[in-house]
């Protein structure tokens, strides 16, 4: 699939547009490996430790692809590097869901990481990108084409992961039922900023490189469903709630998890290892 996606000619012109849009996937990645990442060496089980460790990665490689895509048509010289270390809270692009602390919205940085929220937004996210990745691998830009292809291979099994520690968190004991449901609730009003189609995504969308948010929804609603079904969990009331992170509007959480994910590369720029 990948390399009949290559033989596609990409689009000749390139708007702000779709730079930002590139951005908008390749942050949404980039922050969500950094806050996954944050549980290696404190999973709660070696296994898991490990599996959380390389979904990270995973996030982190789509992060890097996307990134380089969008320096490389931007054309001012920034690599993937420079638009992961050397931009401010308000030049990202990720959807506001990605940075928020593993501790859970109630709790904010600093405080015991949950399992039960980190799982649950893996869920939510992964289901998003498997309707994403699929809806991408006829993009006319060929390059974002064959990552949303290799991409969708790992969002496959990131799901699956997710899916099976939800139904056995939600099918669980009384207490790991009720932290489930308790990260549901937080978490489902930050998913409407997946489905808020606005201009940025009118444009790509009429330039057949991306695609509206909001025709993802029916697909990711059905999915969620399935899985909560068997969970024992209920989806919780629809929400007029709407986070604005990819517009570059962030959560308090952003700063915190910028300095963390920037402070070495900020203290030695230029630095090769």
């Amino acid at each position: 699939m990948v390399a009949a996606m290559a033989t596609r000619v990409a689009t000749k012109t390139t708007s702000p547009e779709h730079i930002d849009y590139l951005l908008r996937l390749g942050d949404s990645s980039l922050v969500l490996g950094q806050r996954l990442a944050e549980w290696t060496g404190h999973g709660p089980v070696l296994e898991e430790d490990i599996a959380m460790a390389n979904i990270a990665l995973d996030f982190i490689g789509q992060a890097r692809l996307l990134l380089t895509h969008a320096g490389n048509l931007e054309g001012k010289g920034r690599n993937e590097d420079a638009l992961a270390y050397f931009r401010d809270a308000r030049a990202f692009r990720n959807v506001t869901l990605c940075e928020l602390p593993n501790s859970g919205i109630a709790k904010g940085h600093g405080q015991s990481a949950d399992y039960a929220f980190t799982v649950v937004r893996n869920l939510l996210f992964c289901a998003w990108q498997t309707q994403l990745w699929a809806a991408l691998a006829q993009s006319a830009d060929a390059e974002l084409a064959a990552i949303a292809a290799k991409s969708a291979k790992e969002t496959a099994y990131h799901l699956r992961h997710a899916s099976d520690w939800t139904i056995r968190f939600g099918d669980g004991t009384p207490a790991s039922h009720e932290r489930a449901q308790a990260a549901l609730d937080q978490l489902m009003p930050y998913t409407n900023e997946l489905f808020a189609t606005d201009a940025v995504e009118e444009v790509v969308a009429a330039a057949g490189i991306g695609v509206r948010g909001a025709e993802l929804h029916a697909g990711w609603k059905s999915l969620v469903q399935a899985i909560l079904d068997e969970s024992a969990l209920k989806m919780p009331v629809a929400s007029a709630f709407q986070s604005t992170g990819k517009s570059g509007i962030h959560s308090e959480h952003m700063d915190y998890l910028l300095i963390e994910m920037q402070s070495v590369a900020r203290q030695h720029p230029g630095a090769q290892w």
